[in-house]
């Protein structure tokens, strides 16, 4: 037998060991390929969003990549330490420690050339239904399909590398025991595990300094300095907190002392200190799969409601308004579509009252606002105002620190202009949130018609801005879909948009920009729709290595825990009672970092998306935990399942 058919060998006869590794390896192989299949195809630059689409998938690539050396190199190691018995036995009967390490070179090459031909064999088949989900997802025009020799050719290349580079890289964990150490391998007699009071202590103080900066504003350094204490805060949580907490559980006899539990509170604490490394890192790889994509959802999500809570479906923003505004063009194109509409236009400049920043804007503006809404309209005298608080209550926080006074009737306000000031008393107020968004103001101050005019005649020009607002019934507020009447006459209308402008310029500045409902929604889907496709299949590669990571870890402690269960069947434990017991510490193992990456994440979201002024992320979470759950409980069945079997054998 030669020396590759040995190696070969020994891979067929630790398949049981090797099988979630290299499915693994598979699975990352077919996502890299699959997106270089994307980043390399010939008509990716001619289609819309076609290059940031590729820019985004060179990032996930890399992601990917990297992640798969971190994971290869941990799965390896995990095996190498599994099989010390096996080249001990190796060692008596007379290999050299060279032959050593060239059978685990050609067993780490022979595994990773098999993940890479299993895995573009895979892409290949899936490469045409990747390309339509791609453009489907993201809003494209179809690709057609193409045979991608560049993306194998860099595929092979690149985890070929990986391979041999980590396969180098791993025989510093064989190095050169002597052979009754080898012989020995897991066997040797586990000390008690113990924790340091002052590593807890420390732990837990990390992670409360993470949580009380997020607290305190985000910027560059509180964020750093959040992630930074999290992580190590994270990593003390499993080395060090963890045991402790189960040491002192421990010493409650009246708790610990019932049926199966000391069995299983005993173990744990053996399982939580030589897994803390693997637990930490699974709990750091769902914790930032979870944020980024409670945080992409919770995006998605605002951008939709902004869609429905939109009543102009399209605007027209003026820089600099006049009596001679020419609309004809955007009239015209919704007449010819069927499609009736009210118009209004809101002129307007920003100032500030009584330290407070308002928008001042005519009463006959806001009259017209009002009524094409069915709501009531107002009339003023000369030396009175409306007051109109504007308030977008989802955005409490950011409202908290701008400056903001409510005024209410009979309250005297004085405006700050440019030639001195304006004192006006408040004879009626009124609510309107949409003018946060529309205007972006916090606060309106409505003045008689003939008493802006008088304003406006000595301000500067270039202060004056409007909106032209045209509210379509017909177009409701439910999203659109790409071929619906508000999607093609707004993709006419943008693409007119340099017609209205140099209908409307002055000299040689244009008048303004046009926007509309449907343009601005699918422009920010498009972006997160990226997003969210690139995170699914690396949060799918997470989930996946962190099953693998967890198999990996009870398949290494099969033997000892075979022995301890083989003893204690001797002594009498059923195999229900082993079975409760099994089940219990596999259920902490899987779902302990599920839990700590749940907290950490909704610590971390919380105050970023409130600085987005997003308050409403409930289902984005329940979606995106819901998820990993679901996917761990799987892999959870199935792997307690394997285990309890092979356990089973053992007993008496």
């Amino acid at each position: 037998m030669s020396f590759p058919q040995f190696a070969f060998n020994n891979i067929r006869r630790n398949g049981r060991a090797y099988i979630a590794f290299f499915l693994s390896s598979v699975f990352m192989v077919m996502i890299f390929f699959a997106y270089a299949v994307f980043i390399y195809h010939p008509y990716v630059a001619e289609l819309p969003m076609g290059d940031t689409t590729a820019t985004g998938m060179q990032i996930a690539s890399i992601i990917v990549y990297v992640f798969a050396f971190f994971f290869v190199m941990y799965s390896i190691s995990a095996f190498l330490k599994s099989r010390n018995k096996e080249f001990g036995i190796l060692t008596i009967l007379g290999a050299e420690p060279a032959q050593i390490r060239k059978l685990v070179i050609l067993e780490n090459m022979l595994i990773g050339c098999l993940s890479i031909i299993a895995g573009i064999s895979g892409g290949m088949l899936l490469s045409k239904l990747f390309l339509m989900l791609t453009t489907r997802f993201i809003g494209m025009d179809d690709l057609p399909f193409y045979f991608p020799m560049k993306a194998i050719l860099i595929t092979i290349g690149a985890f070929l590398l990986l391979f041999f580079c980590i396969s180098l890289f791993t025989l510093v964990f064989i190095g050169n025991k002597r052979t009754l150490e080898l012989l020995t391998g897991t066997n040797k007699p586990k000390k008690e595990p113990k924790a340091s009071w002052f590593f807890s202590l420390l732990g837990f103080a990390l992670l409360t300094v993470g949580f009380v900066v997020l607290r305190n504003g985000l910027n560059g350094g509180t964020i750093m300095l959040a992630a930074v204490t999290g992580i190590a805060g994270t990593y003390f949580f499993y080395s060090q907190l963890s045991v402790l907490i189960i040491r002192l559980l421990k010493r409650n006899r009246k708790t610990v002392w019932h049926g199966t539990r000391l069995l299983w509170i005993s173990e744990i604490s053996y399982k939580m200190k030589d897994n803390a490394r693997m637990l930490f890192m699974v709990t750091v790889v769902i914790a930032i799969a979870s944020m980024s994509a409670v945080v992409i959802l919770s995006l998605d999500q605002e951008n939709r409601e902004q869609f429905t809570n939109n009543d102009f479906p399209v605007i027209y923003n003026v820089y600099t308004p006049s009596d001679q505004m020419d609309m004809s063009y955007i009239d015209s194109t919704l007449e010819a579509a069927g499609l009736n509409y009210q118009q209004v236009y809101l002129e307007y400049f920003w100032s500030d009252a009584d330290q407070s920043a308002v928008s001042v804007m005519p009463l006959s503006h806001y009259n017209r606002f009002n009524a094409i809404q069915g709501k009531k309209t107002f009339q003023l005298d000369s030396a009175s105002a409306l007051f109109v608080d504007s308030r977008n209550e989802k955005d409490q926080d950011q409202i908290d620190r701008n400056r903001f006074r409510n005024y209410v009737e009979g309250d005297t306000l004085t405006l700050n202009l440019e030639d001195g000031s304006l004192q006006a008393r408040v004879t009626a107020t009124d609510v309107e949130p949409r003018f946060a968004t529309l205007i972006y103001s916090t606060g309106i101050v409505v003045l008689p018609d003939e008493k802006f005019e008088e304003i406006t005649q000595q301000i500067n020009a270039n202060r004056l801005s409007g909106k032209v607002l045209y509210r379509i019934p017909a177009w409701g507020h439910a999203v659109p879909d790409r071929h619906s009447s508000e999607a093609m006459v707004s993709d006419q209308l943008l693409s007119s948009a340099d017609t209205i402008r140099s209908d409307n310029a002055s000299d040689e500045n244009y008048s303004g920009f046009l926007t509309t409902r449907y343009g601005d929604f699918e422009r920010y889907r498009q972006g997160t729709a990226l997003f969210t496709f690139l995170g699914i299949f690396i949060g799918l590669i997470f989930s996946i290595s962190s099953a693998s990571f967890l198999y990996f870890r009870l398949h290494t402690d099969l033997e000892a825990d075979g022995k301890m269960v083989h003893s204690l069947s001797k002594m009498g434990l059923s195999f229900q009672e082993m079975k409760r017991s099994s089940t219990v510490q596999i259920a902490i193992l899987f779902f302990l970092p599920i839990g700590v990456a749940i907290i950490e994440t909704l610590v971390v979201v919380k105050p970023f998306l409130t600085e987005f002024g997003i308050t409403n992320y409930t289902m984005p979470v329940l979606t995106v935990f819901g998820a990993f759950v679901l996917a761990q409980t799987f892999y959870f069945i199935i792997i307690r399942s394997r285990y309890i079997a092979s356990l089973r054998k053992m007993m008496v």
